[in-house]
């Protein structure tokens, strides 16, 4: 994993703040040099807590998201080790409402395909 980290790290271009001060609500989007898949990605800081070394961030816009993605929820936890070192635990949520509102999208659809009568009236009254 750390290694996989390391080609992250060197494949960002640049940083640029977007809105905010570092802190919660923050938006940054990174940068990604040549020879990556996505140019950039956003992301927005939903929790930073500096006492217990927790940081919470959301990936809210870059190729990674794709078509079906809405976001990508992280979770780093930085926790100190009895050997003075410390443990780094990450976690993420899939959030995939753009999905969902395909599926809807679709059933909607085929409802108005089985009955255009009802088609026809909504266009004419619009």
């Amino acid at each position: 994993m750390a290694r996989r980290i390391l080609e992250v790290v060197w494949r960002i271009k640049t940083v640029d703040l977007l809105q905010g001060d570092g802190g919660v609500g923050t938006i940054k989007q990174i940068n990604f040099g040549e020879g990556t898949q996505s140019k950039y990605m956003k992301l927005r800081i939903d929790i930073l807590d500096k006492e217990i070394y927790v940081c919470n961030y959301t990936l809210i816009q870059g190729a990674m998201l794709g078509d079906k993605l809405e976001s990508i929820v992280y979770e780093v936890k930085f926790e100190p080790s009895s050997d003075g070192k410390c443990t780094i635990k990450s976690t993420k949520e899939i959030k995939s409402g753009k999905e969902r509102a395909m599926d809807m999208y679709k059933v909607v659809e085929g409802y108005l395909l089985e009955k255009p009568c009802y088609l026809r009236l909504k266009i004419i009254s619009i």
